[in-house]
């Protein structure tokens, strides 16, 4: 069986902060307490994935996985079974390799018997990854493998490659999987983030219903704190919101990556709006794509929507502040048309526009604008 997603999936995974020395099934539980208390899982955020390092190298008498048993001392069933009474979907990690990147046990060569034991615990997403893989073996055989396996389980299980090639694209698909990371790790860094988006802009054909472009979880909210935040060293709350945009933009899976015990007021209100996810769930499922720069290679994203709008994304990549040129003659309208724009940040209608409009870009930052033709 297989689990299609007409929209990019939404949720929580474990890595961004946790990485592979701190995860537990405490921390599962209480950051799936949290999202519930918080308004995360009615906002949509419905998976609670846990990543690299849950389970031990090595399979018991019958060649099963194990979990690490002072990490999970309940089982990977109890977990899944926590989960769904709370409303959320599970989502757990594998390897494609004989060993996982964290020095965990891989799947290859079990397959089928690890998908059918991830059904048994009740698992809805499978983040496969690469891992230490025997020299030779084709990447794309070894996803279909478990792809194969994953339908032969018995329950409808998310497939979500992870072989960070842009390349990808050419072949994640027919494999069953139902998203595909397109780069190697994000960092907590405007750097990173700008970099993993502009790679993910290259291949936006790719990406729609049912198989979304994933440019890597998100470091929202991070602050420098924590596995990758320690790494990049921490971003703006700028910064993070244009982040955020830009993923809503993209129809990137909206993978939290924080400690969402410790998400802030400020944190929340850019994970939690409601215009910004409305057009990344957008029915159309469209990924954005680059316009022409008016002037000063401004860097502005434009995603056609399902009722006939528009989104327009103006990012100010730059240290300095910016006046940004915005021109939908590229979008399917006339330069002439007269447009109604609202600001989907900062929830306000900014009036109507003809021949295009321009704004004021703080440095660092994002704006997105929903455009109605009148």
């Amino acid at each position: 069986m297989a689990m299609h997603l007409l929209k990019p999936p939404m949720g929580w995974n474990a890595w961004n902060y946790f990485g592979w020395e701190h995860i537990n099934e405490t921390v599962v539980k209480e950051t799936a307490d949290a999202m519930k208390d918080m308004g995360f899982l009615e906002a949509g955020y419905n998976i609670v994935s846990i990543d690299d390092a849950w389970l031990q190298r090595g399979r018991d008498e019958n060649g099963d996985l194990v979990p690490q048993k002072e990490r999970f001392p309940s089982g990977m069933k109890a977990i899944g079974d926590y989960l769904h009474e709370r409303g959320f979907k599970y989502g757990l990690y594998a390897g494609a390799g004989v060993l996982t990147y964290a020095n965990c046990e891989g799947s290859f060569g079990h397959e089928r018997q690890d998908a059918k034991k991830f059904a048994e615990w009740g698992v809805d997403l499978l983040k496969y990854d690469f891992g230490y893989v025997a020299p030779g073996q084709d990447p794309s055989h070894l996803f279909r493998r478990m792809g194969q396996a994953l339908r032969e389980s018995g329950r409808d299980i998310i497939f979500s490659g992870c072989y960070g090639h842009t390349h990808v694209t050419q072949w994640m698909r027919q494999t069953g999987a139902s998203m595909w990371r397109l780069s190697g790790d994000i960092q907590d860094s405007w750097e990173s983030i700008i970099k993993v988006a502009k790679n993910a802009l290259t291949v936006g054909a790719y990406s729609g219903p049912c198989g979304w472009n994933d440019p890597d979880m998100m470091v929202v909210g991070l602050n420098g704190e924590g596995w990758v935040g320690q790494i990049g060293g921490g971003c703006t709350l700028n910064e993070y919101s244009a982040h955020f945009s830009i993923w809503c933009m993209l129809s990137a899976p909206l993978l939290m990556g924080h400690d969402v015990r410790k998400t802030t007021p400020e944190i929340a209100n850019i994970l939690l709006n409601k215009e910004l996810i409305a057009i990344n769930q957008d029915d159309l499922g469209v990924q954005a794509y680059t316009l022409p720069p008016m002037s000063n290679n401004d860097f502005i994203l434009a995603r056609p929507l399902a009722n006939g709008d528009i989104a327009f994304c103006l990012v100010n990549e730059t240290d300095t502040p910016k006046k940004m040129i915005l021109s939908w003659d590229y979008c399917g309208w006339e330069i002439t048309d007269k447009v109604r724009i609202r600001d989907c940040v900062n929830h306000v209608d900014l009036g109507e526009f003809s021949c295009g409009a321009f704004a004021d870009v703080p440095a660092r930052s994002a704006l997105v604008w929903r455009a109605t033709r009148i």
